[in-house]
């Protein structure tokens, strides 16, 4: 039987293309016990400011650089009053903020000591707003020593999975043999980002969802992205 699996780290407020690959995938994995990056998406996306795409960064504690993204912590500072302002005063204008906002409201009034479950309460909002419906793997329940293609091979397998469905941006370190040697077919994301109706300004791609949703709310965007 075909299982069509998706390993991705847990990312704040993902964007769209995020969304696009588990709508094709039969379980998602979240790669939580690898290394945090700093520079990365763990814990920031971009919206789009009146001064155009702006970060949100989650405030988290300091921590040596080799930790992992399941050990990091939030800070306790009022990081989550400047998201909601900064979210206010960028959308407050956008045609569907009555009906998006208090989500986003919700979300920030619940209170987690860690960045992964504040992500994924994140990324299960979104999810609910796109009405996906998926199960959800944490991939530090599985205890393997391999490292890089061999580990998400190894996830794979215990899952009992026969295609990976892959972003193209893995393309650039992707080694293909341990997924042919393991008999699990791999499958390139094929994502074009959709264009759509914005405030302030030209277009801007590649925002965290919420953009999308402020402007074309719920139902549309649900639409939009299976138009993909």
């Amino acid at each position: 039987m075909k299982k069509t699996v998706v390993i991705h780290q847990p990312d704040f407020l993902p964007y769209l293309g995020f969304f696009h690959r588990l709508l094709s995938a039969d379980l998602y994995i979240v790669f939580d016990n690898v290394q945090f990056l700093r520079r990365g998406w763990h814990h920031r996306d971009k919206i789009k400011t009146i001064n155009g795409e702006k970060w949100l960064t989650v405030g988290i504690k300091k921590a040596p650089q080799n930790t992992k993204i399941h050990d990091i912590y939030l800070a306790k500072d009022n990081w989550k009053t400047k998201h909601l302002e900064m979210i206010k005063n960028s959308y407050k204008k956008a045609a569907y903020y009555q009906e998006i906002y208090p989500y986003i409201q919700e979300l920030y009034s619940k209170e987690f000591d860690k960045m992964v479950d504040f992500n994924m309460a994140s990324i299960q909002m979104l999810m609910k707003m796109f009405d996906i419906h998926i199960n959800i793997e944490l991939a530090s329940k599985h205890s393997f020593s391999s490292t890089a293609n061999e580990l998400l091979v190894d996830l794979l397998k215990v899952v009992n999975a026969t295609e990976y469905l892959s972003g193209i941006g893995a393309k650039d370190y992707f080694d293909n043999k341990p997924f042919d040697e393991a008999d699990i077919k791999v499958i390139w994301q094929n994502f074009e980002h959709p264009v759509y109706p914005q405030l302030h300004g030209n277009f801007i791609p590649y925002l965290s969802s919420i953009d999308l949703l402020f402007n074309c709310g719920i139902d549309k965007s649900r639409k939009i992205l299976r138009s993909i």
